[in-house]
């Protein structure tokens, strides 16, 4: 994943003009600008959701197994590509794990602010790619919900 300009959390990605561009050319002609070296296909489209709101947007989700050398050479390619340190501040892998305290780790990382679609194509993404036990999925995401040990109540209520 990748930390936006704006502080939010999402995928690599851009908008793709059909008229020019099949979705797959499109998306590996941002993913160039921005990561490189990581060419997508076909084969690897996952899901696609509609978004709501004034800017109605179709999110094409693409996902592919990578080497941890493929990897390393992808987070390197990031530094160096056009939109580093203006629309995206850095590559951020995903921890696939829980802590003992239940709390650190994944859960952890879900309580951040994601764009758009991208915390549920996360969350998609673990589950039918079996990344992370769904049991443990689903704990990691209740975890998110319950409010943090030691939370000071600013209500005023006696």
């Amino acid at each position: 994943m990748q930390m936006r300009f704006d502080g939010l959390l999402g995928f690599p990605g851009g908008f793709v003009d059909r008229r020019y561009w099949s979705l797959e050319d499109g998306l590996n002609r941002v993913l160039g600008l921005g990561l490189g070296c990581v060419r997508l296909t076909e084969a690897d489209y996952l899901c696609s959701h509609l978004t709501e709101g004034p800017h109605r947007v179709v999110a094409h989700f693409y996902a592919r197994q990578l080497t941890l050398e493929e990897l390393h050479t992808i987070e390197i390619s990031a530094v160096h590509s056009r939109d580093h340190g203006m629309e995206v501040m850095g590559m951020v892998r995903v921890p696939l794990y829980t802590q003992k305290d239940r709390m650190g780790g994944l859960p952890n990382f879900l309580a951040n602010s994601f764009v758009g679609t991208a915390k549920f194509q996360l969350l998609f993404a673990l589950k039918i790619l079996n990344m992370v036990p769904e049991e443990k999925l689903a704990e990691a995401v209740a975890a998110t919900q319950r409010p943090k040990k030691g939370a000071i109540d600013h209500s005023g209520g006696a």
